[in-house]
Parts: structure tokens; sequence; C-alpha cells
């Protein structure tokens, strides 16, 4: 872990996108030289599994999408003691993405900006990795997150994601529903009104009609943004319940800026914002969401992660699982075993208050 941590410092010096692909390329060849350890043996003692949905998770502490794009790395990724890893996003034509510069480090604030623009291989080039990974074969939970390509108008984007559903379907543990990239023109647009509806409509009649053709099913999650009032949140809430969907992953990127932000001229830069300003507002729309959720759909935490305090106030706030993404690239992999401990710790002192 060491060595990782010290790697990651040292790709500082690099442009934030040229970094990001360096520290994946590293992990992947470490991971063929038989060099990525394995978790420790304290870590797995630590872990506290989770049941959801028939799946059991080895623990709470997963891999958000963004990362591997393209499931390049999930063999790789997945000895760092992760409990699941996300892929994606991923759309049904490959695509480039925004241009750059589109990845943005806020050092002093612990953040980043991205203006990726879902830059993928498609989703095709995907499900050949998947059949092809280690992990997956061994049983590891794999979640597919999916979107719609840019030049797909809004009208259409249904017919996207069903593209993308029907051919990953399979070979997912679970599939996440994008609609909350600040990234893609119009895209949360697809979280309010009748267009919402439509395609939670849409996307559950496929899920039963792909049930009954493969004999297996699998759990669709939608992942919503933070940036909304509470009577959105409220609407998503009452949808989600009767669209019966199976999760919901909270949060994406925020296109706010707090005013916590140092002041710079990367931090007026356009995209999302990730890292340790959005700790707080995505533990909110937690709260909010399992308030008014009770417990009926299983919340997935994510934003801000960057210690294992962090990970068990979203766990506290409602959320069963927690995904990392920014933190691991300001604390490195240590981040991973430091959280499912906290996690660990946290599970133990409530068995005693019990």
């Amino acid at each position: 872990m060491f060595l990782f941590s010290a790697a990651l410092k040292a790709m500082s010096c690099f442009p934030p996108e040229v970094a990001h692909s360096l520290s994946l390329s590293a992990i992947n060849l470490a991971d063929r030289l038989s060099c990525v350890p394995a978790p420790g043996v304290a870590v797995k003692k630590n872990a506290v599994p989770v049941h959801i949905w028939g799946l059991t998770f080895p623990n709470a502490v997963g891999l958000a999408a963004g990362l591997d794009k393209n499931g390049d790395y999930m063999d790789a990724l997945a000895k760092l003691g992760f409990g699941f890893i996300e892929i994606g996003t991923l759309t049904p034509k490959p695509q480039s993405g925004n241009p750059k510069p589109r990845l943005f480090r806020l050092t002093e604030d612990q953040a980043i900006i991205n203006r990726m623009g879902f830059n993928n291989k498609g989703i095709d080039y995907a499900v050949d990795r998947i059949k092809k990974s280690r992990f997956v074969r061994a049983g590891g939970i794999l979640g597919v997150n999916i979107g719609k390509n840019r030049d797909t108008p809004l009208k259409d984007a249904g017919d996207d994601y069903l593209v993308c559903l029907d051919k990953i379907y399979p070979y997912a543990s679970y599939i996440t529903i994008n609609l909350s990239s600040p990234n893609t023109p119009g895209l949360r647009d697809l979280q309010f009104g009748s267009v919402f509806c439509t395609l939670l409509d849409q996307l559950k009649t496929r899920q039963a009609q792909l049930q009954q053709r493969h004999k297996v099913y699998r759990p669709i999650c939608i992942k919503i943004a933070p940036d909304m009032l509470h009577d959105e949140l409220t609407f998503i809430c009452q949808k989600l319940l009767v669209y019966a969907i199976d999760g919901v992953i909270a949060t994406n990127t925020t296109a706010e800026r707090p005013c916590c932000l140092q002041p710079s001229a990367l931090a007026q830069q356009a995209g999302g914002l990730s890292g340790k300003p959005l700790q707080k507002l995505s533990t909110n729309i937690i709260r909010q969401l399992h308030h008014q959720l009770a417990d009926k759909i299983p919340i997935i935490g994510v934003g801000g992660i960057m210690s294992g305090a962090h990970a068990v106030a979203k766990l506290k706030s409602g959320a069963r699982l927690v995904q990392l993404y920014t933190g691991l690239v300001y604390q490195g992999p240590a981040l991973i075993s430091a959280c499912i401990q906290a996690i660990q710790h946290h599970h133990q002192k409530n068995l005693h208050i019990a």
C-alpha cells in the first residue's frame, strides 16, 4: 500500500488525465507481475458483509464509476480490497467525450472538477472485457453504469439505456442508470417530470423481460444529482417507490461551487465537482432519501469520502454501501482499508449498544 500511495503522489506532477491513465496502467502492470498485494488478513477479518438484492457484498466499500470506465482494470482494482467494483459510464456507441483539458485538480480543497463527457469505448467493448475478467469469474460483485450517447436526442434517451441494458444484463451483478452527470447536455432533465416516469417504466418493463429470458434478476439503481431542491427529491423518491426501482446511488458530482472552495481560476472551470467539498452535500441527500424511502430501497452513498469517518457518516445517514473515487486520488488505496475498519468498528459499537 505504501508503494501505491507513493506512486499516486508522484503522479501529481503530471496533468490530471495523464496521471489518471498512468496510475491505472501501473496498477494493471503490477497485477500482471503479481505485485498487487491482496487485502491483508486484518482487513478481511474486519470486513462486515452486506446482504442486498440476494447478493453478499464482502464489505461495504466499493469503487465508484468513472475511475475504470471500460472495465480494463477491474481485476487489478479488485485486489485492493474493494467489496464491489462499478465500471462505466458506458454508452451504446464509443465516444471520445469532451475536448481536453477536461479534468482539473483542486489540491488545496482535496477536490476534482471533471467534464469528461462519458468518454468510453462503448458497451460491446466492456462486455468483452467482463467475459474475460478473473474478478467476475470468481464471483466478484460488478456494477455497470450506463448512459446515453451525447448525440442522442433526449426524447430518444430511453432507447440508448435499453440497448445498454440488453447487452450488459447477463454479465453485471447490478446496473446503474446514470441520469445525473452534469457533463452531457440536458441529461439531468431526465430526472424530472413525465420523462423520468416514462424512462423508469421502460427500464422496469425491459428488466422483467430480461429476467424471463435469462432466468436471473439483475437489480437496477438510479444515480442522482446532489443539486436538488426538497420538492424535487420528494418527487424522485415517490417515483422510485412507484416503479419499484431496486436501489439509488447518491450522489453524482455537483455543478455548484460551494463557498468553502479556495479562490482560484481552476475552481471556476465548468464540470462536476467531486471530493471533500461534496461530502456534506451528498450526505445530506442520503439523509433525506433515507427519511422518505424508509429502508424500502437500498442507498449507495458516494461523494467526498476522504476518511473512514466520512464513510461511517454516510452509513449513519442511511446508506447501506459506500463508494470511493476522488478520495483515492488524495489518500491512496490505504483509504479502502481505513473505511472498512471504521465501518467494522461502527458495526461492533452498534452491536454492543444493542
